[in-house]
């Protein structure tokens, strides 16, 4: 283990940032959404590449504990984004 205060090691550096860059990915995915609704055609391109080409359709679960419940896809990612759980899955 590091010494607390030490600088991290250069492949310690290599995940911190790839974590950044992806959750930097995923908050501008969602102020896009905030911005422009998930009518947009950018927002739906991003839900179906999200979703392997397919827009869920009708009430999506969730993997969250409880399974909340959702009537459908926008809501969820609606959801994600309010609670920054960007990578929560259906």
């Amino acid at each position: 283990a590091q010494q607390p205060g030490t600088p991290l090691s250069n492949h310690e550096y290599h995940q911190f940032f790839k974590f950044l860059r992806i959750t930097l990915r995923a908050s501008t995915a969602c102020h896009l959404r905030e911005l422009y609704g998930c009518q947009n055609p950018l927002v739906q391109t991003l839900d179906k590449y999200e979703n392997h080409g397919i827009i869920p359709q009708g009430p999506v679960c969730s993997e969250t504990p409880g399974s909340i419940f959702f009537p459908n896809f926008c809501t969820f990612s609606f959801y994600r984004c309010i609670k920054k759980k960007y990578f929560l899955k259906v």
